[in-house]
């Protein structure tokens, strides 16, 4: 019996880069949802919302298009050429700062304006995984979960939010950075999952996609650092740069 066809619903760079460092055959279906946060919504049930609707969205798309039979974007060359089982992956990712949601910039005032406010603090970094297991023409399970990070921002200084701005890094990140960026390092330290800062928590990933009958083993440490440039939440608690 052939394993699950994997799908990842997200156009991401940092998401597909996890699922090739992690080995996982997959292929990219980006969904198409408005992802502006409900009247009174937390940063929690909104991300949690949003991924399972990023799953769903694309897997209801895929069963009208006939099963989702276009194989054109496997990352895997040797992926197999259709399955009757697939398993549609969803995540969003939101910065919380006193409470108040921090998604993608959408213009370099706003990023500037982001990156001051999140400066020299602490906050939150949330970010949602959502499986849903389609057989036939309808979902037949699905699962969930939120990871929720510290971050303690370093003290940067104005030139460099600056500089940071005009490379147009921040403008497709949620906060307006990148915990992995080399250049600017915006991170002084972090309690929780780096991974799950940088768009995708790997360990709970992999413990979705065992739960829904795609068991993969478990998280190599040296993925995680490779990814994010800090060590693997599943080493210590307390995580800083390497």
């Amino acid at each position: 019996m052939m394993p699950p066809r994997v799908i990842l619903a997200s156009a991401s760079p940092r998401r597909q880069q996890f699922f090739q460092a992690l080995g996982i055959p997959f292929s990219i279906q980006p969904a198409d949802i408005e992802e502006a946060p409900a009247p009174g919504e937390t940063p929690i049930s909104m991300v949690e919302r949003l991924a399972a609707a990023k799953a769903l969205s694309v897997g209801d798309r895929l069963m009208k298009e006939g099963c989702g039979r276009d194989e054109r974007k496997y990352s895997d060359d040797n992926a197999p050429a259709s399955h009757s089982i697939q398993i549609i992956v969803g995540a969003d990712t939101v910065v919380a700062l006193d409470g108040e949601s921090l998604g993608k910039p959408q213009n370099a005032d706003e990023a500037r304006t982001m990156l001051q406010r999140l400066r020299g603090r602490n906050h939150y970094v949330h970010t949602a995984v959502a499986a849903v297991r389609f057989a036939g023409a309808s979902p037949q399970a699905a699962c969930c979960v939120v990871n929720s990070t510290i971050v303690t921002m370093r003290a940067y200084s104005d030139a460099e939010i600056e500089n940071y701005v005009s490379s147009g890094s921040p403008m497709d990140k949620a906060g307006a950075y990148a915990i992995q960026d080399k250049r600017f390092s915006p991170v002084e330290s972090l309690a929780g999952c780096p991974a799950g800062v940088m768009g995708l928590p790997a360990a709970d990933l992999l413990r979705l996609l065992s739960e829904l009958g795609f068991p993969f083993g478990g998280v190599s440490h040296q993925v995680c650092r490779a990814q994010t440039g800090f060590r693997c939440c599943c080493e210590t608690e307390r995580t800083s740069p390497r």
